[in-house]
C-alpha cells in the first residue's frame, strides 16, 4: 500500500473511530410526555417514575416482563405475617460518595407522607407499615398491622434518597438539582421542565455500567415533531410512535422497532359523588339538581355507547387492544371472564331512559393531550360516540401538567386516565378503593367511587401470602368494580420504541424508556 492510500486509510480508521465514540458516548432520547418533578417522592407518575429511575432506586426493582427482582436489597423474606426482613447491599455509594445504609430506607419510606399537596402520592405504599426496624446498618424489618403479602412489590415503587441531602429538602430543592442525590446509573446535569432533562453517568455505580457518558432527554410530546427529530437525528431513538408513522417506520432501514402489549390500561373516570356534577347539565345548559353518573344504568349505557374495536383500529391504528379489565392481560389479578363490553347504540338508549333521561344529557370530557397514544383523538372520538346515543357531549383536553392535578381535586365529571400496575389488586385499590389518606387507598380514585364489597376483597387480596388465593380475591375485586360500571374501560395500550440503526432496546411492559437499558449493537 503507498503512502497516500495508507494516510486515507488511516483517516478514515480515525474518522469512523471518532464516530462511534461519539455515538457511544452520548445518546439523545425523545420523550413523549413532560416531567412534573425530579422529586422522587412528589408525584406518582409513568413519566416521573421512569426517570427517578435513572438517578434512584428502590428495594426492589422491575425487569422488562414486569418481574420482581433484586435491587438495593439483595433479599427479602417474611419473618411472620406481619414482617418482611429487606436484607441490603452493602458497598452501595450515593452521588455524593456517602454509603446507603438502612438509616437512608428508613427516612425514604417515611418520606411520602411528609409531602403536600402532591397530585398523585406514594403513601398507598408506605401507609401499611406501621413500624420500621433497623436491625443493623444493612438489615431494615417492616412490620403491618396485619398480613400484608405483597409488601416487596409495593417496595418497587419508592426510591431511596440519601437522608443527609434530602433531610431538609424542599421538592424545589430536587428540581434544582441541590437534593437530587441518588445511587442510581445516572448523576443529574441539568432540568429544565418542558424542555430538557441532562444527565451524566455514574462511573461509581454498583451495577452494569450504562454504555453513555451523557443522556439528553429531550421533550416532545406532540407527535410529528417527535418523529421529525429522529427522522432528522436531533435524537437517536423516541418513544410512543405517532399511528400514522408505523408504517414509514417500518420500511425505513435506518431505524427499527421494538413494541410490546403494555401494563397500561385507559379508562373513563367518572364522578360518583352525590352532587351537582361540575359539568354536567341539561341540553340547555341548566345544571340537573342529581348526578346521573351515580345511576349505574347511565354508566352503562356510556359502556354500550363506545365501540372499541372501532376505536382501536381507527383512531390508534392497531397500536392497543380493547380493554374489559383494569389492568392489562398476564397482569396478576386480571379476570379472562369479564368481557369486552360489546357496542349497543340502542340498549344505551334504553338504558338512558329506564334511568330517566330519555333525551339525555349534556355533559363535559375531560383529558390530557399530550399523555398517551391519540389521547385528544380518544376523547373527541368518545364524544361522538355518546352523542349518538343522546349524550350531548363536548371535549375539553389539556397539557399533563394543567390536567393532571384538576382532575386529581375531583373537579371534572368524566375524565380520562391511563393506569398501570404490575397488579391488579393493586391498581383497585389505588384507583378504586374508597379515599382514605390514612392508610393511602384511594389516592388516583378522581370520581370517589366507593364500595365497601370492593374493599373488603382487595383487602382479603393483599392479606393472602399465597399466589392462588390471593389472585382469586383480586379476580373477586375486579369483577365487583367492572360490573358496578365503576370505571369504563377502553383499551390496553402498545409500547412502542423507534431506535437508529446500531441501538439496541428490550421493549418493556411498564413503558418505561430507561437510557441505561439502551445498548450499541
Amino acid at each position: 500500500m503507498n503512502k497516500k492510500n495508507l494516510l486515507a486509510t488511516s483517516i478514515a480508521a480515525l474518522l469512523m473511530t471518532t464516530v462511534s465514540f461519539s455515538f457511544a458516548a452520548n445518546l439523545k432520547i425523545g420523550l413523549a410526555a413532560d416531567i412534573n418533578s425530579l422529586d422522587p417522592h412528589y408525584f406518582n407518575s409513568g413519566p416521573n417514575n421512569a426517570m427517578a429511575s435513572h438517578l434512584f432506586e428502590a428495594l426492589v426493582s422491575v425487569d422488562a416482563d414486569g418481574r420482581i427482582a433484586p435491587g438495593l436489597a439483595l433479599s427479602w423474606k417474611a419473618i411472620n405475617p406481619t414482617t418482611w426482613e429487606f436484607k441490603l447491599r452493602q458497598g452501595v455509594k450515593f452521588h455524593d460518595g456517602s454509603e446507603m445504609t438502612a438509616d437512608d430506607v428508613v427516612f425514604s419510606l417515611d418520606r411520602p407522607a411528609q409531602i403536600k399537596n402532591s397530585p398523585g402520592p406514594y403513601t398507598s405504599y408506605t401507609k401499611q407499615i406501621i413500624a420500621k426496624q433497623i436491625i443493623d446498618p444493612y438489615t431494615v424489618r417492616l412490620k403491618t398491622a396485619s398480613a400484608y403479602g405483597p409488601l416487596p412489590l409495593d417496595m418497587s415503587s419508592v426510591f431511596i434518597v440519601s437522608k443527609k441531602a434530602a433531610l431538609q429538602a424542599s421538592t424545589d430543592d430536587f428540581n434544582s438539582g441541590k437534593s437530587t442525590i441518588g445511587t442510581g446509573p445516572y448523576k443529574f446535569a441539568n432540568f429544565k421542565r418542558g424542555d430538557v432533562v441532562e444527565l451524566t453517568k455514574n462511573d461509581a455505580y454498583w451495577g452494569e455500567k450504562s454504555a453513555w457518558n451523557k443522556v439528553s432527554f429531550r421533550i416532545i410530546t406532540a407527535g410529528a415533531p417527535r418523529m421529525a427529530a429522529l427522522l432528522s437525528g436531533d435524537v437517536d431513538a423516541i418513544e410512543s410512535i405517532p399511528p400514522a408513522d408505523l408504517s414509514k417506520l417500518k420500511s425505513n432501514a435506518k431505524f427499527k422497532l421494538e413494541q410490546k402489549v403494555s401494563w397500561r390500561t385507559l379508562f373513563w373516570h367518572l364522578d360518583h359523588q352525590a352532587r351537582v356534577s361540575p359539568y354536567i347539565t341539561d341540553k340547555a345548559g341548566k345544571p340537573l339538581t342529581t348526578n346521573p353518573l351515580k345511576d349505574i344504568r347511565v354508566r352503562k349505557a356510556i359502556a354500550k355507547a363506545i365501540n372499541r374495536a372501532a376505536l382501536t383500529d381507527r383512531i390508534l391504528e392497531g397500536l392497543a387492544v380493547p380493554a374489559s379489565n383494569l389492568v392489562a392481560p398476564g397482569v396478576f389479578g386480571y379476570d379472562d371472564s369479564l368481557k369486552v363490553e360489546a357496542y349497543d347504540p340502542e340498549g344505551a338508549k334504553k338504558l338512558l331512559a329506564e334511568a330517566g333521561y330519555p333525551n339525555g344529557f349534556a355533559i363535559a370530557l375531560h383529558g390530557p393531550n399530550n399523555r398517551y397514544i391519540n389521547d385528544e383523538q380518544i376523547v373527541q372520538t368518545v364524544a361522538q360516540f355518546l352523542s349518538k346515543v343522546g349524550i350531548q357531549a363536548r371535549v375539553e383536553t389539556q397539557p399533563l401538567a394543567v390536567y393532571f392535578p384538576k382532575a386529581a381535586k375531583g373537579d371534572y365529571s368524566m375524565a380520562l386516565l391511563g393506569w398501570g400496575s404490575l397488579a391488579g389488586d393493586f391498581a383497585l385499590r389505588t384507583v378504586l378503593g374508597t379515599v382514605n389518606a390514612e392508610n393511602g387507598w384511594g389516592s388516583w380514585n378522581w370520581g370517589k367511587y366507593s364500595n365497601r364489597a370492593l374493599d373488603e376483597a382487595v383487602e382479603s387480596s393483599l392479606a393472602s401470602t399465597e399466589a392462588d388465593k390471593r389472585e382469586a380475591f383480586a379476580k373477586k375485586a375486579a369483577a365487583i368494580a367492572l360490573q358496578d360500571y365503576a370505571i369504563i374501560p377502553l383499551h390496553h395500550q402498545y409500547a412502542s420504541w423507534a431506535l437508529r440503526k446500531g441501538l439496541k432496546y428490550k421493549a418493556r411492559t411498564d413503558e418505561f424508556t430507561f437510557a441505561h437499558q439502551f445498548r450499541p449493537e
